[in-house]
C-alpha cells in the first residue's frame, strides 16, 4: 500500500499536536526482554567474515552534478545464522557508501517505500534524511518535521563543499529516529579533496568504512526494540557493517578505518586487545592538524574517527580485536566488550600510501580560530527535568508549539562564538550534535581536550558531569537543529534549534519545501 498526502491530511498528521507525542511511547516491559534471543543461539564472536558496504552509483550525470536514487524499504536479511531478520534499508543495510569529490554536487532522491505501519511498534514510518556533517541548506538538512511519508519522496541537494571527511546519512524523522535507525537506516558518505588524496595515508582497498553498533533480537530473529524507559536502547549483539562480531583478514601494512558509532544509545571506550597504539588522523570534521597516537579513546553515538592501525610488525596468523571497555551507564552484556577481530595474513599488497605523516591539515580554518575572536559566550545545558530530556529547559514540543520560532541562539552570520556545553547529571551521558557547523574543543572540564579530540568536531561527548567549551564560526544563514544523539533522548524530546541570522537577508526556511508528490509520482525511477 502507498501513503498519500490525502491520507496524511485525513489523519491530521501535518498538525503540530499530532506530531508532538507519538501514541506508541511506552516504557520497557520485562515481558519484552523475556522474548530476547537466547545467548546460545547467537553466533560466537569472530566466526563470521567481515564485509564491506556496497558503493553507491549515480543513475545519471549532468554537468557538475550526479543524481542518485535511494529507496527506503523493508527486506529480509541473514544477520544471525539460521534466522532471517526484517530490516529497513537505504536499498541495503547498511546503506551504500557514497564516494564524492569535493565540489561535485549531488542530488539524491530518497523514496519512502516503507510500510504504512511498523510491524510491531505500530507507528507510521515517516522519514527525514539527515546528511550528518554536511553544510546543507536548511531545507535539505533533514529537519525533524520535514516529513516524507510512505509512498512519497524528497530530492535532497548537497553542495559537497566540505573538506574531505566522513559524513553519514541517517533518518531524522520526528519522534521515530531511534526506531528507524535501529531498523537499519544509516550509511556512510565520504567527501574526498585534493589534500586528502595527496597525503600518503591509506587509500583505496586500505581505506575501510566501519559502521558499528549494538542490536537486540527476539527468539524468531527479528529486531527487538525495548525503549528502556526512555533512557536508552541497548543491544547484546555488536554489528559491524551488518555482521555480528566479524573477523577481518588484513595484510601486513597500514589500514585506515573510518569508525562510525551508529548505535542508538551505546557509547564505547575503544582499544586494541593487545594493548598496542593506533593513530587518530580524522575527527568528525575531517583531517586533524597532526595525528594523535593513543592506546584508547571514548566513542559516543554519531562521532566519526578515522584511525590507522599498522599490521606490519605482526606475524601471519596473529589475531587481536577491537575491544570495548564499557563506559559508565551503558548496559553491558557478555560480548559487548568485543567489536571485531583482525587476522593478519601473508598476502602481497600495494606498498604505496602506507604512512602517517606528521602534518595533516594544520591550517584548517576551524582549528586556527582563536578565543579572542569570539564575540559572544553562551551556555547550552542538557538536563533531565521533571521526567523530560531538555536543552536549556526546552524540548522539541516547545519548538513545535511556537510555530518553529523558538530559538536557543541567534548568532550573526560570519561571527565567532564560544559555547559551553553542559551536562550536570551524574547518571547520564549525552552526545550533543550541532547541525551545519564544525567546532573546535577548547577545554573539557577546564582541562585540555583529549588528544583524539584535537580536530574539527560536530558532536561533543558530554560524559557524566562534564562541561565542554567549544569555539566556532557561523557561516551563511538559516535555521538548524541541535540535539542529543542518544536517539531515544532525541525522540523524547532533547532537541532544539538555533538560527544563523543575517540582518540584510532572511534565512532559508527548513520547512519551505515544495509540496511532495502523491504515491504514484513517488515511483518515478528518475
Amino acid at each position: 500500500m502507498q501513503f498519500t498526502r490525502r491520507d496524511a491530511l485525513k489523519l491530521g498528521l501535518f498538525g503540530s499536536a499530532a506530531l508532538a507525542i507519538p501514541l506508541e511511547r511506552a516504557a520497557r516491559a520485562d515481558s519484552v526482554l523475556d522474548n530476547r534471543m537466547p545467548a546460545a543461539n547467537l553466533p560466537k564472536p569472530f566466526t563470521l567474515d567481515f564485509r564491506l558496504p556496497e558503493i553507491a552509483v549515480p543513475v545519471s550525470t549532468s554537468g557538475d552534478e550526479d543524481t542518485y536514487r535511494v529507496s527506503m524499504h523493508p527486506f529480509k536479511a541473514a544477520i544471525l545464522p539460521g534466522f532471517l531478520t526484517t530490516v529497513w534499508g537505504y536499498d541495503t543495510v547498511p546503506g551504500r557508501t557514497f564516494r564524492i569529490q569535493q565540489g561535485r554536487k549531488t542530488k539524491i532522491r530518497f523514496v519512502n517505500d516503507l510500510p504504512l505501519t511498523h510491524p510491531t511498534l505500530k507507528f507510521t514510518p515517516w522519514t527525514s534524511v539527515h546528511l550528518h556533517g554536511s553544510p546543507s541548506l536548511p531545507q535539505f538538512d533533514g529537519y525533524a518535521n520535514d516529513l516524507t511519508f510512505p509512498g512519497q519522496y524528497k530530492d535532497y541537494h548537497y553542495p559537497n563543499t566540505h573538506h574531505a571527511t566522513t559524513h553519514w546519512y541517517h533518518d531524522h524523522g520526528v519522534h521515530h529516529t531511534a526506531q528507524n535507525v535501529w531498523m537499519g537506516l544509516a550509511g556512510q558518505y565520504h567527501v574526498h579533496d585534493d589534500r586528502e588524496l595527496s597525503l600518503p595515508i591509506p587509500h583505496g582497498e586500505f581505506d575501510v568504512p566501519i559502521i558499528y553498533g549494538d542490536r537486540m533480537f527476539d527468539k524468531t530473529g527479528e529486531l527487538l526494540f525495548t525503549s528502556d524507559g526512555h533512557d536508552g536502547q541497548f543491544g547484546d549483539v555488536i554489528l559491524v557493517n551488518g555482521v555480528p562480531w566479524p573477523n577481518m583478514k588484513v595484510k601486513r601494512r597500514k589500514y585506515r578505518f573510518r569508525l562510525l558509532n551508529a548505535s542508538v544509545s551505546r557509547a564505547y571506550n575503544l582499544s586494541l586487545s593487545n594493548g598496542d597504539t593506533f593513530a587518530v588522523i580524522c575527527t568528525d570534521g575531517g583531517l586533524m592538524p597532526q595525528p594523535q597516537f593513543v592506546k584508547s579513546m571514548r566513542h559516543i553515538m554519531a562521532e566519526r574517527y578515522e584511525i590507522v592501525i599498522d599490521f606490519a610488525k605482526y606475524n601471519p596468523g596473529t589475531k587481536f580485536y577491537l575491544k570495548n571497555t564499557n563506559p559508565p551507564n551503558n548496559t553491558a552484556f557478555p560480548n559487548t566488550d568485543k567489536i571485531m577481530q583482525f587476522e593478519v595474513v601473508a598476502d602481497t599488497f600495494d606498498p604505496t600510501d602506507n604512512d602517517v605523516p606528521a602534518s595533516l591539515f594544520p591550517e584548517n580554518e576551524v582549528m586556527t580560530l582563536q578565543p579572542n575572536q569570539s564575540v559572544k559566550r553562551r551556555t547550552i545545558e542538557l538536563k533531565r527535568d521533571n521526567g523530560l530530556w531538555t536543552v536549556n529547559g526546552h524540548v522539541w514540543d516547545d519548538v513545535i508549539a511556537s510555530g518553529f520560532t523558538l530559538l536557543e541562539a541567534n548568532p550573526r552570520s560570519g561571527t565567532v562564538e564560544t559555547w559551553d556545553l553542559v551536562n550536570k547529571s551524574g547518571g547520564w551521558q549525552h552526545p550533543l550534535h550541532i547541525h551545519f557547523i564544525d567546532f573546535q574543543i577548547l577545554s573539557r572540564n577546564g582541562r585540555p581536550p583529549f588528544a583524539y579530540e584535537r580536530g574539527p568536531k560536530d558532536v561533543a561527548y558530554l560524559g557524566e558531569d562534564e562541561t565542554v567549551r567549544v569555539l566556532t564560526r557561523f557561516p551563511d544563514r538559516g535555521k538548524y537543529m541541535m540535539h542529543c544523539h542518544n536517539l531515544v533522548h532525541e525522540d523524547h524530546d532533547m532537541m532544539v534549534q538555533y538560527e544563523i541570522q543575517d540582518p540584510n537577508q532572511a534565512g532559508d526556511d527548513p520547512l519551505g519545501f515544495p509540496a511532495k508528490p502523491t504515491s504514484g509520482e513517488a515511483n518515478d525511477p528518475l
